[in-house]
């Protein structure tokens, strides 16, 4: 294992034990898997969502239900394996009946979302939905960028972390594409932006 793994597979280690969390009572309860993330650990290109969804609660795996299968179409529109991205949330259980993400549960698992950034070191962060959008945005100093998602999907916007520069990219939630097919074809233009963050 590489000291990127490792301190991945710490990460995991605390999100198990997180009793604090607000949620931690409702994995239990549901005989749910916390979903960390997955892919390549060395990533040009991250994929953040807001909080996983019924089938990855009970796989442990991020955007594997219908909105993943949109998300694997518009990543192969692209010439992007997914094996070479990597997938995460903000918040990393399940919240009851698929509801939004609170602000107490975003603040608990924000910081480790943080960690996650620090050690794979993506060039770009792609957020797929308004939670994710907000929050990177407000980490990364873009507070006075922040507009609707239906302004903000698309645009790329610069700015420097810890480890050097990299570039913000908010897009729709795969999931908003379900029932709106126009939807569909904006996602599909916007994640052509990441063509150029290919490894």
């Amino acid at each position: 294992m590489t000291q990127k793994d490792d301190l991945l597979e710490k990460i995991k280690d605390e999100i198990l034990a997180l009793t604090d969390s607000p949620l931690y009572n409702e994995r239990i309860k549901n005989n749910n898997f916390p979903v960390i993330g997955q892919g390549n650990h060395s990533a040009a290109i991250m994929l953040i969502g807001e909080a996983p969804g019924k089938n990855e609660a009970k796989t442990g795996r991020p955007f594997c239900g219908t909105a993943g299968k949109i998300l694997d179409e518009l990543l192969a529109s692209t010439g992007i394996k997914r094996e070479d991205v990597y997938i995460t949330n903000i918040v990393k259980d399940r919240p009851p009946f698929n509801r939004d993400p609170l602000p107490e549960e975003i603040a608990i698992y924000g910081p480790f979302l943080d960690r996650q950034i620090e050690i794979i070191q993506p060039q770009i962060i792609a957020t797929l939905g308004r939670y994710a959008m907000n929050y990177i945005m407000e980490k990364f100093g873009l507070n006075n960028e922040l507009k609707p998602i239906s302004d903000n999907h698309g645009k790329v916007f610069p700015v420097s972390a810890k480890y050097g520069s990299i570039t913000i990219i908010p897009l729709y939630h795969p999931a908003a594409a379900i029932y709106n097919q126009k939807l569909k074809k904006t996602l599909r233009i916007d994640f052509a932006v990441l063509n150029r963050f290919k490894n």
